[in-house]
């Protein structure tokens, strides 16, 4: 197989354990920086180039795309997808994931659980955007935040009108949502590959804040989820269309309920924690054009970060 992984940086751990998984596995495979990939577009035809040269005969690619250039490199994935390579996570659907009111959209049309949600434009209907999300505290999430950036708890309505009016100032889009106590600041990530949930973590916010990502000094450790859980993250990653993702629950009273569902998920924690060789079970996926792969354990070469 032929493979290109779009990524900006060939040292990130996930694009580096990918190459590694499709090396090992005897394929070929190239990093292509997607802000250099530039296009053709006609009725006549595809083509795309890469840093003077052609890029032609791809069979798949796979999209680590940083959600700061969304827009071009979904627009060189869907090229790709018009030149005939398959891709696990199609443009479409990134941008669906990306765009955090679309995807709750989506998802509560589906029944799938996830915290209430309002969101509104002018100023003069927030009192009334509040009273129909109810009592703080209050989450507000920038729509297009991630890693955790752009999350705020409110402890009270004061507060809470004080941080909207600040956004709507900075003409951000942003979500409000309940904060669901019982959850106790963690949260699982299950990460999904076709129709199987191949590895789960549970993620836990330090001391004193409620975010448990990783990034923000949350603490990871591989748990089994639930077949509720699993069955909420595989829904929730076919609805968008998704092969590859990482879905973000939160185990409440009524059930789990999704936070995010992440199109381009990080490889480093979810491996460190389950010991599982996510990075060869997506490559094994890719090469076999989306149908079931075999869930491994990570070869004992295999590089830490």
């Amino acid at each position: 197989m032929k493979l290109a992984i779009l990524s900006r940086n060939t040292k990130l751990y996930s694009t580096r354990r990918l190459v590694e998984a499709a090396r090992d596995r005897g394929h070929s495979v190239r990093v292509l920086d997607p802000l250099r990939c530039y296009m053709r577009i006609a009725s006549d035809g595809f083509a795309m180039h890469h840093q003077g040269k052609p890029l032609t005969g791809y069979h798949a690619v796979i999209p680590r795309i940083g959600a700061s250039v969304t827009r071009y490199g979904t627009a060189v994935l869907r090229q790709f997808e018009l030149m005939g390579s398959y891709t696990p996570n199609p443009s479409d659907s990134i941008l669906k994931a990306r765009d955090k009111l679309r995807c709750h959209q989506l998802l509560a049309a589906q029944g799938l659980g996830l915290p209430a949600t309002v969101f509104g434009d002018n100023p003069d209907d927030t009192s009334d955007l509040l009273a129909m999300l109810g009592p703080t505290p209050h989450v507000i999430k920038l729509n297009e935040g991630t890693q955790g950036a752009g999350v705020m708890l409110t402890e009270k309505l004061s507060a809470s009108r004080s941080v909207i009016e600040a956004l709507r100032g900075l003409y951000a889009n942003f979500l409000v949502q309940e904060f669901v106590a019982e959850a106790k600041g963690a949260d699982l990530r299950c990460f999904v590959v076709g129709d199987r949930v191949v590895a789960t973590m549970k993620r836990q916010a330090p001391k004193g804040d409620f975010r448990s990502n990783l990034h923000r000094g949350g603490t990871a450790k591989a748990i089994t989820a639930t077949p509720a859980e699993q069955d909420t993250a595989l829904r929730a990653a076919r609805m968008l269309g998704l092969g590859v993702a990482g879905v973000d629950l939160i185990r409440s009273k009524r059930g789990p309920l999704i936070l995010e569902v992440n199109a381009s998920p990080g490889l480093e924690g979810i491996e460190a924690a389950s010991g599982t060789d996510v990075a060869g079970s997506i490559i094994d996926y890719v090469a076999n054009g989306g149908h079931r792969a075999g869930s491994t354990r990570r070869s004992t070469h295999a590089k830490a970060a």
